[in-house]
């Protein structure tokens, strides 16, 4: 595999926080179960381990992937190598409209974002196109592209949808007829969770991940392309809302990392009533820090 794959890359850095997580002499999950988490082929895993095993951070022998040595710095690829083109847009053109100082029916043209980007045309056309199909932007006659924003409006409808969807795939996860529950996952995830906590000061900001690695848990169960469409725009709002409010960044992370502990723990406890209501606490709490995040026009 090409060491210039942006999905190797971030997989690899992806194993490296893992790792750290762990820590010497314990052993890395089996390669389904990595593959799984990190949403890859088990090909790419399979390369992520041997680049592990020939820099010495594991010894892998057969199933065992024992870790030798926690990593550093230096051991991870730098952020740009790790972003495609279609990964460098988002980000680019979410900081832009949610970052800045953009307001509602500013007009978009092209050949801005393209400077603005510093990537191809084709590559902000085809973002774009894909991205309006959410509402918050739409085409004009003249070519221009017009910023209709991410209005207090929209953000309730946004999330009236999204605790409609988690809230579903919550109950069908609790439920022993359509799911059996894996206590090993959910143990691997409190473990980082407690971590996270622990270590909050000066990790604060790895935590929209882990909140995403939550919050897929229960919907990857509807497998449903509509919910799986809807949240491509979750990703891009309720995790870019980490963006926007800096002065209690680490308090807020903190906080939802507790709200997770609470409900894993419920799971794991067998007490599916407290832990759907505390589900329900997390996510009104989530809708409150969103509304809370962003200066409304």
């Amino acid at each position: 595999m090409s060491r210039s794959n942006s999905v190797y890359k971030e997989t690899f850095n992806q194993s490296l926080d893992l790792i750290d997580q762990l820590g010497v002499d314990t052993n890395l999950p089996p390669e389904t179960e990595l593959a799984a988490q990190w949403n890859i082929s088990r090909t790419t895993v399979r390369a992520v381990l041997e680049q592990l095993n020939q820099t010495g951070i594991i010894n892998w022998v057969g199933r065992r992937k024992t870790i030798l040595r926690k990593p550093d710095k230096r051991d991870y690829y730098a952020a740009h190598e790790t972003q495609s083109t279609a990964r460098k847009v988002e980000l680019a053109f979410m900081e832009y409209v949610l970052g800045g100082d953009v307001v509602p029916g500013t007009i978009l043209r092209e050949s801005d974002l393209v400077r603005e980007f510093g990537v191809s045309t084709s590559a902000v056309r085809e973002y774009l196109i894909r991205f309006s199909r959410f509402g918050l932007i739409q085409k004009e006659p003249n070519r221009h592209w017009v910023l209709n924003g991410f209005t207090r409006e929209f953000a309730m409808e946004l999330f009236d949808v999204r605790e409609m969807f988690e809230m579903r795939g919550f109950r069908r996860y609790l439920d022993p007829a359509a799911n059996a529950v894996d206590h090993l996952q959910l143990a691997e995830l409190e473990d980082r969770h407690v971590w996270m906590i622990d270590h909050i000061e000066d990790e604060f900001l790895k935590f929209p991940r882990l909140d995403e690695q939550f919050h897929q848990l229960f919907i990857a169960g509807l497998d449903n392309r509509f919910i799986n469409d809807f949240y491509e725009l979750v990703s891009l709002i309720f995790h870019f809302h980490y963006r926007w409010k800096k002065s209690d960044e680490m308090e807020r992370n903190a906080t939802a990392a507790r709200e997770h502990l609470d409900v894993l723990r419920a799971i794991r406890g067998g007490d599916g009533v407290l832990a759907v209501e505390k589900f329900a606490f997390h996510l009104q709490s989530a809708r409150r820090t969103l509304l809370d995040s962003v200066t409304w026009e």
